[in-house]
């Protein structure tokens, strides 16, 4: 099969319940507290009460790795009966950080079980809008999101950049777009730019004049025609990421928009296209929620 990197379709594990299993999935919900701390809680019907276990179920999550590479990276915690409930919970703490990635969750009964696939329930996310957004000089910068993949299947979605540009506000008028964000792990400093690098090897880059807005906060602005203005075949359709560079000697870092609680953002945020020669641009977050911008045949 070919798997979407959204979880839409996978091979199945052997360790794993067959499609054809009667018994019913647990559901898993879950919140996220003001500390970043995620507590799931499964309804699971055909898993036992709890005075009734020799030894506790465990929520297994999994890094999902590439197609055809063998899965290497698990953290598994204990489960306890949740209180004054049939259920089951586990606390999901900030530390150790999560490797970036898409997190399969599953429960695992007993021992010696097949682990069986989550599927999602009630997602209490309003901890990630309302609560503590990370110091401006914050390093790494630990993002996890819970989420709903494409197949119906509980996950986390999980980000870990030692340094992190932050789109805020896009505007997008009169041929050109204007973003507003905050860099966080460094500062602005002399030779701050936005960058634009076409996707491909070899590709163009374009700078941008970047206005700096205190030591973190920036606002930058890309006209259209700019882009289309690259010499050669990198004047067409493609795809531009892009970039802060904080300071003339530094490695540019990633635009994208992390800290809320969308896991996918590609198919919510949908901005304008700007018809040009042509062509439409646009810009977008990817799967990823890193931001770039887009040109396409009209």
């Amino acid at each position: 099969m070919s798997p979407d990197r959204d979880g839409s379709v996978r091979d199945r594990d052997p360790r794993e319940d067959g499609p054809g299993t009667e018994r019913p999935r647990p559901r898993a919900d879950c919140t996220v507290d003001g500390e970043n701390r995620i507590t799931v809680r499964l309804t699971a019907p055909a898993m036992p009460t709890a005075p009734a276990v020799a030894s506790r179920p465990q929520l297994l999550l999994r890094l999902r790795p590439p197609k055809g590479r063998p899965e290497q990276v698990r953290r598994v915690f204990d489960l306890e009966p949740a209180p004054g409930q049939d259920r089951w919970q586990a606390t999901i703490d900030p530390a150790p950080a999560f490797v970036e990635g898409r997190w399969d969750a599953y429960v695992v009964p007993a021992p010696g079980e097949p682990r069986r696939r989550l599927l999602p329930g009630v997602r209490d996310l309003r901890a990630l809008v309302t609560g503590r957004a990370p110091g401006p000089t914050s390093s790494p910068v630990a993002v996890r999101i819970p989420y709903a993949t494409l197949d119906g299947y509980f996950a986390v979605r999980a980000w870990l950049r030692p340094t992190h540009a932050e789109a805020d506000r896009i505007r997008v008028v009169d041929g050109a777009m204007t973003v507003r964000g905050r860099l966080f792990g460094a500062g602005l400093g002399t030779g701050a730019a936005a960058l634009l690098r076409r996707r491909g090897k070899g590709g163009t880059v374009r700078e941008v004049e970047l206005t700096a807005e205190g030591a973190h906060a920036f606002s930058f602005t890309v006209n259209y025609r700019d882009l289309l203005s690259t010499p050669g075949a990198d004047a067409g359709p493609g795809v531009w990421d892009t970039y802060v560079r904080p300071s003339a000697d530094a490695p540019g870092v990633r635009l994208a928009r992390l800290l809320d609680d969308l896991a996918d953002r590609k198919k919510v945020f949908v901005y304008p296209a700007t018809a040009l020669d042509g062509l439409d641009i646009r810009p977008y977050y990817t799967l990823d929620n890193d931001l770039s911008v887009e040109i396409t045949a009209a």
